[in-house]
C-alpha cells in the first residue's frame, strides 16, 4: 500500500480488494494510466552488446521502470479526477504496439471508502 499526496489529499494505492479497517462506500470506476514508449537505438545498441554476454539490461530496466511509474501516476490522477481517495486491486499489464514500442498500463477501481465500525 502506499500513498501519493500529503495527508489531507492522502489516496490509499493497493494490490488487494480491501484496505483494513475500511469498507468500500462507493464504487467510481475503473481507472487507467499507461504510458507507450519507444526503445532509443544507443540503448539498443547496448543491449545487443549485452545480449552476447549475458547479464541484466539495464537500460531496458530503466526504461520500463520510468515507465511504470508514469502510469501508476497517472492511473492516480484519473482516480482523483473522480474524487476517489482510494484506488483497490491495481494491476500492470504490457503489450507490444509495434517493433520498436511498448505499452505499460496501470489500471484498478476508483473507490471512496468509510471507516468500519
Amino acid at each position: 500500500m502506499s500513498s501519493t499526496r500529503s495527508r489531507s489529499e492522502y489516496m490509499i494505492l493497493t494490490t488487494t480488494e480491501e484496505v483494513p479497517g475500511y469498507a468500500v462506500g462507493e464504487i467510481l470506476g475503473v481507472v487507467f494510466g499507461n504510458t507507450v514508449r519507444t526503445k532509443h537505438l544507443g540503448k539498443d545498441v547496448m543491449a545487443g552488446l549485452k545480449s552476447i554476454v549475458g547479464g541484466e539490461l539495464q537500460e531496458y530496466t530503466d526504461m520500463l521502470s520510468d515507465a511504470r511509474t508514469e502510469a501508476y501516476n497517472r492511473m492516480a490522477n484519473a482516480a482523483r479526477d473522480l474524487g476517489a481517495d482510494a484506488v483497490v486491486n491495481i494491476r500492470f499489464t504490457t503489450s507490444q504496439t509495434m517493433a520498436t514500442a511498448a505499452e505499460l498500463l496501470a489500471y484498478g477501481t476508483a473507490v471512496r471508502l468509510v471507516p468500519k465500525k
